[in-house]
């Protein structure tokens, strides 16, 4: 191509408003990744010969205007990315602290009110008054002095929060509902879902979210505000032009933030980041935190939900105890996945339209159930801030310490445990804002407080045992609150199937550092539980329950090759000789969203989009009339030398004039500027894992198969996900696929029973005697 030529195309150019109209994803559809990386290349082109063109000096070397502006300019633009990562780290922070004095509030509105200012909780309203004595505050006025009567108003504010909080999801942002985390995995992943990351789910979210967390239901606050930090972010991000045009760019900005909200975004959330997405969203959990720091939402000072100090070490004997741990957490897990999805799918068939009453329902059982039992009654995180001390300095509240009253309240716990996880099946899912992290916690927390109690309880009994040997007389031996901490911390790994930022979680919450190994123990025996009961994390779960298009991070040998997936049956277009009538046909009657060109011999010569036919017929229209028998090209020619071909790839510019006229002067539609000559091929003979590796670290929407250069087929992540869901492959069997509860019990009953009749007949025979 001459440089004449080459300058031609560059002065008629399309704009980046008109290339971002041809590239627009439609809803639900999934982002080509390796397409939107090199329209980011062409911009950065593009800005980087403007730059250059003005980087110039004045006549005797003077700086002009035109050369200072240019490198603020390119100041600005390096600085960008990170002034919005601050930006977003700074809302993080005062939403995250407006949110908490909320949900605190309305929690203890439903017990009472502060006679020095309505506008105070109970802490805040008895802050002089020792917590163990703050029952006796003369400011905390409760609603009545007759135990019904409080009972139906703590119902009735629990019915009316739960109802504001769902009305105003159905009928202002039906994305607000649920946790959020398996959408925000498939978005970051390059699925498209319109509206879910805007405003309004952010607005409504915040709002919602105390409410829903007052309510009493039994669900959590971390995963939607972690969707609701991911909109913020995409909020805020949308207003700078620099990552409005790439989508690349707002989803490491997108991920940067989900992680600044907890850990468990890395693990959980991100599909694949790099270390440049790393290192901001550390920069943007620092501003959060300064923020945090600022407000100073838990008055404590610290910069932790749960601030607890474990002066005394852990012995080797509570391993066996940190063991039963680890096994409840890997039970509880699986328990939790499998039947929340029998939940779910009741809910999608009878109570898709009767959300708000559904909600409401909840949430009244919850508050009927639970008043009467004072680790039900309570904020989740209240309850797990008490559970959690140590019981000395200050640590005895609600009477958690008192050694009189251990089995009543070992009883309370174990109750509270049983109750809770009923409660979690059923409301995890409901039509409001609802995660699982904290209820999660909290359920290993009461369960793991427990055993603490009773492992003390133990060695009061016996002290001399020799199981307690290494135990100081003279000091305390067994701290309970330990086991609340790794009985949390083994529930949540076991629901989400996550390991390594499960401790760092938990270390962020409560800055408890004595009990690491402890921790790491636990959280092993809980994945070896899920491991061998082959269960996958509820997120994934949702995502695969749900339909959407995401590729497991496992990879499995699946021994076939693509052309078992591949689909054959493909709409293509002819490379020469479709006029505007053919093509027009071929879009009314399929609704693919691309196309593969194939040349006179059957060669394949490239892939063109459903939006960039549709786009050229439009705009052509625009500039003047064609008729239905004008010629397509859809393959560059040069006037001057007839048909040779010009060598203009993807990464070059395209010509604005989308109709042009031969010598003759007939008219011809250029299709050739928007086809991608070299689209990604491979080999039917290709193994079907190296396809899946493709898609999850090129990110390309449709992958075409080739045979010696003849078209085969094309296969998407949806032909994937669709073989593995039809055919089901030879792979290790899942839970549900080995019998699910239902036959681990039998397992267990054909090993148990044999016993139980030998003790029988063992038991019989000596009566005999």
């Amino acid at each position: 191509m001459s440089h004449e030529r080459r300058s031609t195309l560059r002065n008629d150019a399309l704009d980046d408003e008109e290339l971002e109209q041809i590239r627009r994803y439609k809803d639900f559809s999934t982002i080509d990744w390796i397409q939107d990386s090199i329209l980011e290349r062409n911009r950065q082109i593009r800005d980087s010969r403007a730059r250059y063109a003005s980087m110039h000096r004045g006549p005797g070397g003077k700086v002009t205007a035109s050369w200072v502006w240019t490198q603020c300019r390119r100041a600005f633009d390096a600085g960008q990315t990170w002034f919005v990562v601050s930006l977003v780290g700074v809302c993080i922070g005062l939403n995250a602290a407006i949110i908490s004095i909320v949900t605190e509030w309305l929690s203890d509105i439903k017990m009472g009110y502060c006679y020095d200012g309505w506008w105070l909780n109970q802490q805040f309203c008895c802050w002089e008054i020792d917590e163990e004595g703050i029952d006796g505050c003369d400011s905390w006025h409760p609603w009545s002095n007759v135990s019904v009567a409080r009972w139906f108003i703590y119902v009735l504010f629990a019915a009316a929060f739960s109802f504001v909080a769902a009305h105003l999801v159905r009928s202002l942002a039906k994305y607000a509902a649920g946790s959020g985390i398996s959408e925000i995995k498939c978005i970051l992943a390059g699925f498209v879902m319109q509206g879910f990351l805007g405003f309004m789910t952010f607005f409504i979210k915040s709002i919602t979210l105390p409410l829903v967390i007052a309510s009493g239901l039994s669900v959590g606050k971390e995963g939607p505000l972690c969707m609701s930090r991911a909109v913020l972010d995409q909020l805020v991000a949308g207003l700078f032009v620099k990552f409005q045009r790439s989508q690349g760019r707002m989803r490491e900005i997108v991920t940067a933030a989900s992680a600044a909200g907890v850990a468990v975004a890395f693990e959980e959330m991100s599909h694949s980041f790099s270390i440049k997405t790393m290192w901001r969203s550390f920069f943007c959990a620092l501003m959060a935190t300064f923020t945090l720091s600022a407000m100073n939402p838990f008055r404590t000072g610290k910069l932790v939900m749960f601030q607890v100090t474990y002066d005394r070490d852990w012995h080797f004997f509570e391993i066996i105890f940190f063991v039963i741990l680890g096994i409840f957490g890997g039970l509880y897990g699986a328990f939790i996945v499998k039947f929340n999805l029998q939940v779910a799918a009741f809910r999608r068939k009878h109570l898709g339209q009767h959300g708000v009453a559904e909600a409401v329902f909840l949430a009244t059982l919850t508050a009927m159930i639970g008043y009467s039992n004072q680790f039900l009654r309570m904020d989740m995180t209240e309850a797990m801030a008490i559970l959690f001390r140590e019981c000395d300095n200050g640590g005895n509240v609600n009477h958690v310490c008192q050694t009189s009253l251990q089995w009543r309240i070992a009883n309370s716990l174990l109750l509270a445990t049983v109750i809770r996880i009923g409660l979690v099946l059923i409301s995890y899912g409901a039509k409001v804002p609802a995660g699982i992290f904290v209820p999660s916690m909290a359920i290993g927390a009461t369960f793991g407080r427990m055993i603490g109690i009773m492992v003390k309880a133990m060695y009061q009994a016996y002290p001399t045992s020799g199981i307690f040997a290494f135990c100081d007389p003279d000091a305390p031996c067994i701290t309970p609150g330990t086991y609340a901490f790794l009985g949390a911390a083994a529930a949540l790994s076991g629901v989400m199937r996550i390991t390594v930022t499960v401790v760092v979680i938990m270390f962020e919450l409560t800055g408890a550092l004595t009990y690491i190994l402890p921790t790491m123990i636990v959280i092993l025996v809980t994945k070896a539980v899920g491991d061998f009961l082959g269960t996958n994390g509820i997120a994934d779960e949702m995502i695969r329950f749900n339909g959407f298009p995401f590729l497991e991070k496992e990879d499995h040998a699946f021994n076939v090759s693509v052309s078992a997936v591949m689909r054959t049956d493909l709409s293509t277009l002819n490379e020469s000789g479709m006029c505007v009538k053919d093509v027009e046909a071929i879009l009314d009657a399929t609704e693919v969203g691309g196309f593969p060109l194939v040349a006179a011999d059957g060669m394949l010569a490239g892939f063109i989009g459903r939006t960039e036919l549709v786009y050229v017929l439009e705009r052509s229209r625009k500039l003047q009339d064609i008729l239905p028998d004008t010629p397509c090209l859809f393959k560059a020619t040069n006037a001057a030398d007839g048909d040779v071909e010009l060598s203009i790839g993807i990464e070059e510019d395209v010509s604005e004039t989308v109709v042009e006229n031969t010598a003759s002067g007939q008219q011809q539609l250029k299709f050739w500027p928007w086809v991608n000559q070299t689209p990604l091929t491979v080999s039917p003979q290709l193994p079907l894992e190296i396809v899946m590796q493709l898609f999850k670290r090129m990110g390309p929407r449709v992958i075409l198969v080739e045979e010696h250069g003849v078209l085969a087929g094309l296969v998407t992540v949806k032909d994937v996900l669709r073989w593995i869901a039809v055919e089901k492959p030879e792979r290790e069997p899942s839970w549900d696929e080995r019998g699910g509860l239902d036959g681990m019990l039998e397992e267990i009953w054909s090993i148990v029973s044999p016993l139980v009749r030998w003790s029988q007949d063992l038991f019989t025979r000596s009566n005999r005697r």
